[in-house]
Formats: C-alpha cells, structure tokens, sequence
C-alpha cells in the first residue's frame, strides 16, 4: 500500500492515472515478493481509493512447473473481480513466462513474459 500511495501521490495533475498490477506471491515462495493471496482484497480495496492510481489486476510469478498456482492465480482474479468497484477496469492477468506460458495462457493469463523465448537466458557469470 505504502508503493501505491507513493506512485499515486507522485503524480502531476495532468498526468493520467498510473495502470498498475499487484503482485502475489502466490505460492508461498521466500524468494519471492508480493502480498499473501489473502490480504488481496482489503488491498485492492485500499488501492482503488487513490486518486492518481488505476488498478488492473495481478501479476503472479509461481515456482517453476507450478501449474496449480495459475489455476490458483485465476480463482482470486476473478473473485477480486466480482467484488471489483470498477470491475471494467480489472483485466489484467499477468503470469507466465516462456517455459510456462502455454499453461499459464490455459489458466487465463492476458499477460505472459517472454524474455528468455525472444533474447535468450540471462549471463549471471559476470555478476559478482
């Protein structure tokens, strides 16, 4: 909450507003960052009261191989929706990446990341 306040805060007046994703850590994961899948509610809520912030749904990045956790991802999507103060507005699905998109796409994803498909994997070598 405290990063949306800041964006929104951060906004000129002629600016429109910000189209941002919540990330969830949807599995649990300690690498990961992201609320709990249970506290997405109260922050969606909190969120849609900012001015200078249009919120558009989630973003998600589970643990490799993790299919069950897009399926997991879409049910809180489309619950958030159906209790959504602007549900038009909440159309974005983010999760997938190029080793998982095609289930990640089954799952109901709008929004995959494919990086590594187009540029190849990274070169962590050279980082100390």
């Amino acid at each position: 909450l405290i990063i949306a306040e800041r964006l929104s805060n951060q906004r000129l007046e002629n600016q429109k507003p910000l189209n941002i994703c919540i990330q969830i850590n949807i599995d649990g994961q300690n690498s990961k960052d992201g609320c709990q899948p249970n506290e997405v509610l109260e922050l969606v809520h909190q969120i849609s009261q900012l001015p200078n912030i249009r919120l558009r749904g989630l973003m998600v990045i589970p643990a490799p191989e993790n299919y069950a956790a897009f399926i997991d991802a879409k049910a809180l999507f489309d619950e958030v929706k159906s209790q959504h103060a602007q549900p038009q507005d909440w159309d974005t699905l983010s999760m997938g990446m190029s080793a998982d998109l095609e289930a990640a796409i089954a799952a109901g994803s709008t929004m995959v990341r494919v990086g590594t498909a187009l540029f190849g994997a990274r070169d962590y070598s050279n980082i100390p």
